[in-house]
C-alpha cells in the first residue's frame, strides 16, 4: 500500500457536523471492542497499534481551527496503549488541547477502540479494528504457527482512505428542495445520577434471528427496528401517541456508491410509525418498516439525501461565515433536529476474520455516546452482540425489546460485561473555577456597594477601584483557565484583554492616553517576543506557531497606526516603534519562512 499522505485535510460533511454538535455529554465518541479468550499483553497491543497507524496513518491526525472551517493536520503524536480509566465513550478532543481523535486501552481480555466521529464512521472503525485484532493476535501467537493475512489491497492509496466521497457524488440539482422532518415522540425518563452513560448488551445467535426474518420476509435490520418500534410504544401514554415513534437508522453509502474511504461516508433514514390508529400489531407495523426501507434505500434517495446536506456547506453566504458562527449555527440546528428523533438504531453488519484469528475471540461488539437512547448491532462467525446504551435511568424499554424478541423465538444472552472504576478527577477542575468566579463576583459586588456609598463610609471610597482590578483579574485568570491547553493562544487572547482593560481604565479614570501612548504598544511587542520565545523553548513547527505569529504582527502594526492617525496617541514615538517592529517581523516571516506562511494561511482561511 502506497505511503503518501496529506499535510492536511479539510473536514468531511459529517465530520463538520460532529464538530460543532459535540458536547461534555453528547461527545460523539464511539467504541468497537473485542473481547479475547485470553488476557491482553499490553506490550504487544502497543506494537500491533504502531503497526495499524502504519496501515491507515490517517488517524494521526489533530483538529486545528481555521477561519471558516476546522480541518484536520497530520501529526507527530503516537498513542500510547493504556488500561482502561475511564467511562466508555468519554471526550477525546479537547479545544485548543494537541490530541489524536482516536484511543487504544484494554481491560482484562477486551481490546478498546474509541474515535472522535469527525475521525471515521463505523466501516473506517471496523477496518482499523479489524488490523489492530489482527495485529495483536499474529504478535502473540506467530510462534504456534499462525499465518500473517493482509486485510488492506495493495492497490489502495492513502489518497483512497483520505477522499471525501461526500463531495465527490455531490449534484447541486438535487440538493435544491428542503424536506422538513414532522416532531417526534421524545423520551422523557429521569437522567442517571453524574448523567453516566448506561451500557447494557446481550447476544444471540445469528442463524436463530437471520431465520425468523427470513420466515417474515424481511432484513434483520427491518426486522429490529420494528421490535424497537414496539418496545418504545410500551411506554407510551395514549396522550403521547400523538407524535410518531421514530427511528434513526444510519446507512452506509458505500453500498451505493463505489468509495474506498475511510473518511465518513454515511446518510440515514427515519422510519416510523404512528401508535393509536388501530394498526399497532407487530405484522402491520413490520409491513410499514418494511415498505419505508423498499422506498427509501434507493441510490437516488441516497444521492439525494448527500446533496440536500452538502448544499448548507457549499452556500455561497454560508461558506463565508466566521467558524464560530457557523458551529454556534450546526449545534442549534443540531438540537432542533433532534426533536424528529425518538432513538437510534445502528447495524454495523458482520465482521470477517479468517476461522483461525476467530478461534482466539470470544466476541467483538460497539457502541456509542449519545443523548438519545440507541441500539448499535455487529454479528461474528455465529453470534450477534447487541448493545443498548443511553444516560436515562431505565431499564424498561431494553426489558420491552428482549421480551418481544422472545416471542419472536430469538432468545438474547445477557452479557455480563466488565468495567474499571474510573480514574480520573472528572469536574474537579469546572468545580474549582466556579468556586473562584463565585468569590471574585461577591468581592465584586460588595467593594462596588461599598464605594458607591462612600458618603456613609468614606474610607470605602477605593473599592470602587480595587473592585474594577478584581474584576480584571477574574477575566485575566479565566482566559488562562480556557486556553489552557494552548500557550500560544493563551497569550494572544492576554494580549486582547489587556489592550481592552486598559483602555476601560483609562477612560472610567478620566483618561490620560496611558493606554494608547504605552501599555497598547508595549504589551504588543512584549506579546510578539514572548510568542518567539515558547515557539523556541517549545521547539514547535511553523505550522503550530505561524497563525498567532501573523495575527499578533498584524494587531501590533494596524492598530498603533489607526490610534496615531485618529489622533488618539499624545506621545507617538512608542507607537511608531511598535508598528515598525511588527511591519519587519511580518517581512521577516514573508521572506525566511514564505512557504510555511502560505500553507498556514490556505489552511486558516479555506472555505
Amino acid at each position: 500500500m502506497e505511503k503518501k499522505s496529506k499535510y492536511w485535510r479539510r473536514l468531511d460533511n459529517a465530520a463538520k457536523l460532529f464538530t460543532a454538535a459535540s458536547t461534555k455529554r453528547d461527545t460523539r465518541v464511539f467504541r468497537f471492542y473485542c473481547e479475547l479468550k485470553e488476557e491482553v499483553q499490553p506490550e504487544l497491543l502497543q506494537r500491533a497499534v504502531e503497526q495499524t497507524v502504519e496501515t491507515y496513518p490517517l488517524f494521526l491526525s489533530v483538529m486545528r481551527k481555521g477561519a471558516f472551517w476546522n480541518y484536520l493536520e497530520q501529526s507527530d503524536l503516537h498513542p500510547v496503549v493504556r488500561e482502561e480509566y475511564k467511562e466508555p465513550c468519554s471526550r477525546l478532543y479537547f479545544k485548543d488541547k494537541k490530541t489524536l481523535l482516536f484511543e487504544v486501552t484494554y481491560y482484562r481480555r477486551r481490546i478498546n477502540f474509541e474515535a472522535f466521529h469527525v475521525l471515521t464512521d463505523g466501516t473506517g472503525a471496523t477496518a482499523f479494528l479489524w488490523e489492530l485484532v489482527k495485529n495483536y493476535l499474529y504478535l502473540a501467537h506467530k510462534e504456534e504457527g499462525l499465518e500473517e493475512i493482509s486485510a488492506v489491497s495493495e492497490d489502495v492509496t492513502v489518497q483512497d482512505h483520505e477522499a471525501d466521497s461526500f463531495m465527490k457524488y455531490y449534484s447541486p440539482e438535487l440538493g435544491k428542495k428542503k424536506d422538513r422532518s414532522p416532531r417526534a415522540y421524545i423520551l422523557k425518563k429521569n437522567r442517571r445520577e453524574n448523567g453516566q452513560l448506561q451500557v447494557s448488551e446481550r447476544e444471540v445467535f445469528v442463524k436463530h434471528i437471520v431465520a425468523r426474518a427470513r420466515e417474515l420476509g424481511v432484513s434483520v435490520s427491518v426486522f429490529i427496528t420494528a421490535v424497537m418500534l414496539l418496545a418504545i410504544h410500551e411506554e407510551m401514554s395514549r396522550m403521547q401517541e400523538k407524535y410518531p415513534v421514530t427511528i434513526m437508522v444510519p446507512v452506509n453509502l458505500r453500498n451505493f456508491f463505489p468509495s474506498k474511504s475511510m473518511l465518513n461516508f454515511f446518510s440515514w433514514i427515519s422510519p416510523e410509525h404512528k401508535f393509536g390508529e388501530g394498526k399497532d400489531s407487530f405484522e402491520e407495523v413490520l409491513a410499514e418498516v418494511k415498505h419505508y426501507y423498499k422506498e427509501e434505500l434507493t441510490q437516488n434517495k441516497m444521492e439525494k439525501r448527500i446533496s440536500k446536506l452538502v448544499s448548507l456547506e457549499v452556500h455561497p453566504v454560508l461558506r463565508f461565515a466566521p467558524a464560530d458562527f457557523k458551529n454556534l449555527c450546526i449545534h442549534a440546528g443540531a438540537k432542533v433536529s433532534e426533536r424528529s428523533t425518538t432513538a437510534v438504531f445502528s447495524n454495523m453488519g458482520r465482521m470477517e476474520l479468517p476461522k483461525t484469528y476467530v478461534s482466539y475471540i470470544e466476541r467483538i461488539g460497539c457502541y456509542t455516546s449519545t443523548p438519545k437512547m440507541e441500539l448499535c448491532v455487529i454479528s461474528l462467525q455465529d453470534k450477534m452482540t447487541f448493545s443498548f446504551t443511553s444516560r436515562f435511568d431505565t431499564d424498561n424499554i431494553r426489558r420491552n425489546f428482549y421480551r418481544i424478541l422472545e416471542e419472536q423465538g430469538v432468545h438474547a444472552d445477557v452479557i455480563e460485561a466488565d468495567y474499571p472504576e474510573p480514574k480520573v478527577p472528572g469536574d474537579l477542575e469546572v468545580t474549582v473555577y466556579k468556586s473562584y468566579t463565585l468569590v471574585c463576583l461577591a468581592l465584586t459586588l460588595f467593594m462596588t456597594i461599598a464605594g458607591l456609598n462612600a458618603d456613609l463610609i468614606p474610607i470605602a471610597r477605593p473599592l470602587r477601584f480595587a473592585a474594577g482590578g478584581v474584576a480584571s483579574m477574574w477575566a485575566a485568570s479565566s482566559i488562562g483557565f480556557f486556553k489552557r491547553h494552548n500557550l500560544l493562544k493563551n497569550v494572544v487572547w492576554q494580549l486582547m484583554a489587556v489592550s481592552i482593560a486598559s483602555a476601560v481604565w483609562d477612560f472610567v479614570t478620566g483618561w490620560r492616553g496611558w493606554s494608547t501612548d504605552y501599555v497598547i504598544p508595549i504589551v504588543s511587542m512584549g506579546v510578539l517576543l514572548a510568542l518567539v520565545v515558547i515557539s523556541r523553548v517549545q521547539r514547535l513547527m511553523p505550522r503550530n506557531y505561524m497563525f498567532y505569529f501573523v495575527f499578533t504582527a498584524g494587531y501590533g502594526f494596524i492598530i498603533p497606526l489607526i490610534l496615531m492617525v485618529s489622533g488618539m496617541v499624545r506621545m507617538q514615538l512608542l507607537c511608531m516603534i511598535c508598528s515598525a517592529v511588527c511591519l519587519l517581523f511580518f517581512v521577516w516571516l514573508l521572506s525566511f519562512k514564505g512557504r510555511e506562511f502560505r500553507e498556514e494561511m490556505q489552511k486558516k482561511f479555506h472555505v
